[in-house]
């Protein structure tokens, strides 16, 4: 596959889920319905992502504040994520391959390391 199919395929699938995401958006804003979260339904515990959908909205409304009280890690992570999927979509586009560099892997698994810890300390009763 060339570098225009790969550009073709990343473009394409950019654009169904920025679509997908702005009708989740609309959908949640009009009827007030969003999917809830399957962790939090069977366990009553907060995951890592809880809050996502609030934030998100909170975002395209330009509320931070209401952002940061959704999901504060995420929001700070946001910028890290966006510049690692970005390499990652350049890369892909350019070389064909997702894998990144070692240090990339590493931050990676780091990231995720830190969600999960977010995960166990935002359930913590000190944080209520």
């Amino acid at each position: 596959m060339d570098r225009a199919c790969r550009l073709r395929r990343v473009l394409g699938g950019g654009a169904a889920l920025l679509a997908a995401g702005l009708a989740y958006a609309l959908w949640v804003r009009f009827t007030g319905l969003a999917l809830p979260c399957p962790i939090r339904a069977a366990t009553g515990l907060l995951c890592p992502g809880c809050g996502v959908t609030r934030m998100c909205l909170a975002l395209l409304r330009g509320d931070w504040g209401a952002a940061w009280e959704a999901n504060p890690v995420l929001l700070i992570l946001l910028p890290v994520l966006g510049l690692l999927a970005v390499r990652m979509i350049l890369r892909y586009v350019r070389e064909g391959r997702l894998a990144g560099p070692r240090w990339e892997n590493a931050l990676c698994w780091a990231l995720a390391a830190l969600l999960i810890a977010w995960g166990v300390v935002r359930n913590l009763p000190l944080t209520h």
